[in-house]
């Protein structure tokens, strides 16, 4: 193999990875729509409180959630527009209780020009195994989270 074909090939691995990369997934959400050309979730405040790769992992996470759990109820086609301000994970080692850590995302719902706070909430139970892939882990709650707070979005409709 040529050095060229190399560095071609590495080039294509390094664009790939920028493409799906959680800051890019973030800048592509501030002006997403779903579909049916009704969702937008904005990060804009997330990333400014808690920088990435949280707000990335909303951004991924969040609109096709509001989708799934618009279509679950049959409303789809309805214009949603969604500000996330806050992602509060609880400690990682466990919390109040008997080792659960109580997860929140905090935010704003618009439908039909009518803007609403909305905050959902998860809970997160620790396993040893979390703390050797803590990003992991923490997607995995932030993606909780999503769920949460689009089958709470499909309520308000």
């Amino acid at each position: 193999m040529s050095t060229f074909e190399l560095t071609r090939r590495a080039a294509l691995v390094a664009l790939v990875a920028l493409a799906g990369s959680p800051a890019v997934a973030a800048r592509r959400a501030l002006a997403r729509a779903g579909p049916s050309g009704g969702i937008r979730v904005d990060v804009a405040p997330l990333l400014e409180n808690s920088g990435q790769p949280t707000a990335g992992w909303v951004a991924q996470t969040l609109p096709a959630a509001i989708s799934q759990a618009l279509a679950a109820t049959g409303r789809t086609g309805v214009s949603v527009a969604v500000t996330i301000d806050s992602v509060i994970l609880g400690p990682n080692s466990g919390g109040v209780g008997p080792g659960h850590s109580p997860d929140q995302i905090v935010g704003t719902v618009t439908i039909a020009g009518v803007e609403r706070p909305l905050r959902a909430t998860s809970t997160y139970y620790p396993s040893p195994v979390d703390n050797t892939v803590i990003a992991q882990s923490n997607y995995n709650r932030v993606y909780q989270l999503s769920q949460a707070f689009a089958y709470w979005v499909a309520r308000e409709v």
